[in-house]
């Protein structure tokens, strides 16, 4: 991901900047006799998932779209906009590792119009959509390019597993009754347009849970009774309940949602586990921190038109208290380990209504690795070494949650189409 925006004067903020900009661009007057606005950068996110595309304005704009054949193209007519430097520059975004853009370029189509033409390498589903400021973003145009059929995570596991060479059981195995193959879905926090919490020395946590959740998979994968999944394994921005869905879709066992917290005073530290309350948060700091974590949408930024027909019933009451029991003694279970290896934040696990642990059916817990806010821990968050404990004390944790709690033949009654 690269991007190309203007230099800011010595202690303007982005969002100040905007402001700046739009006094700065009053004389540009587009011919339907209104104020021209700019792009301010273009960042471009390919994944497998999607590919995303962000052109940030000083200004929210107008914009129609269409998709044209032989070649497959999605054309996008931007009105108002001043054609610049940066949409000059757009074809210089494009990866040739990208899964559906084979070019983008930008040009004048008619007064007061910018086309915007994305020559594509195979077909897609696009959503379109604008967002208001949030954080330190502007106006944003979000593109997002879907494959035609997206990938069934479920087949895509279990492809990966038959591609692998056979594990052997060790000798020091559980007993058969936790020899059935145990499925955890790992959620890495932010990613994309989402940095999460940034540390004084510039670490992303997006970048620190991948790294952690990375590392994770990897020892789970190579226990002989257990595999894992990864939300995402890339930079880029999944919605809450998208994280949700691919845990269900797998028919997961557990859930672990990793992230590294923050706070406005440098000197809080310490790891910690949280999971769903349905009772209100435990403590003010844990309702904060929820309501932190959930606004990932806002700055992430989702399309709001298109309706998940499950997220309304992410809660099912007849299930959710046993399955917040297992969450609660998995947590107990996680949070033993970190203590060993870093000063607990809370010496007990704490809950609030946090949306990516809503999975009626699926043991959930969110792990705050450690204070990225906090200059040490920042340090140790990216640390190699550091990292691999971390995620050594967190298998530790899920394997004596298991040894105590085995997973029986599941009823696979709930299924996500």
């Amino acid at each position: 991901m690269s991007e190309h925006t203007p230099r800011l004067p010595a202690g303007l903020r982005r969002r100040d900047f905007l402001k700046f900009a739009g006094a700065a661009m009053t004389l540009l007057v587009s011919p339907l006799g209104q104020a021209a606005t700019s792009v301010l950068a273009v960042r471009v996110w390919p994944a497998r998932d999607y590919t995303r595309v962000t052109l940030e304005c000083q200004q929210s704009i107008a914009f129609s779209q269409m998709i044209l054949k032989d070649p497959d193209r999605l054309v996008v007519d931007l009105e108002g906009i001043e054609f610049n430097s940066i949409l000059q520059n757009l074809p210089d975004k494009i990866s040739a590792t990208d899964p559906y853009i084979k070019l983008i370029r930008a040009g004048r189509f008619k007064p007061g119009v910018v086309r915007l033409v994305i020559e594509l390498k195979t077909e897609i589903q696009p959503q379109v959509f604008a967002l208001k400021p949030v954080g330190e973003y502007g106006y944003r145009l979000v593109l997002d390019l879907y494959p035609m059929e997206a990938e069934d995570p479920l087949l895509a596991l279990l492809e990966k597993l038959d591609a692998a060479p056979q594990k052997t059981p060790h000798k020091s195995s559980p007993p058969d009754d936790m020899m059935r193959m145990v499925t955890i879905v790992l959620d890495p926090g932010h990613g994309g347009e989402d940095p999460g919490a940034i540390g004084r020395g510039g670490s992303h946590e997006k970048n620190v849970t991948l790294q952690v959740a990375r590392r994770l998979k990897a020892k789970i994968d190579a226990e002989p009774n257990m595999r894992s999944m990864l939300t995402r394994d890339g930079d880029f921005f999944i919605p809450l309940h998208h994280r949700v869905q691919k845990a269900r879709r797998v028919k997961a066992d557990l859930f672990v949602s990793v992230h590294a917290d923050a706070f406005i005073k440098p000197t809080a530290r310490g790891s910690s586990v949280f999971v769903l309350s349905e009772n209100g948060a435990s403590s003010s700091a844990a309702r904060w921190l929820a309501q932190r974590e959930n606004s990932a949408d806002l700055i992430g930024g989702v399309n709001l038109d298109v309706k998940d027909p499950h997220l309304a019933r992410t809660l099912l009451d007849l299930s959710q208290t046993a399955t917040l029991n297992d969450s609660m003694k998995l947590g107990r279970s996680v949070l033993g380990e970190l203590g060993g290896i870093n000063t607990l934040h809370k010496e007990h696990v704490e809950q609030a209504g946090f949306a990516v642990l809503k999975a009626p059916d699926i043991p959930s817990i969110l792990i705050e690795t450690a204070f990225i806010s906090n200059p040490e821990e920042e340090r140790r968050l990216n640390d190699d070494a550091y990292q691999d404990k971390m995620a050594e004390a967190i298998l530790r944790g899920i394997k004596g949650y298991l040894a105590k709690n085995p997973p029986l033949a599941k009823s696979k009654l709930v299924r996500l189409d």
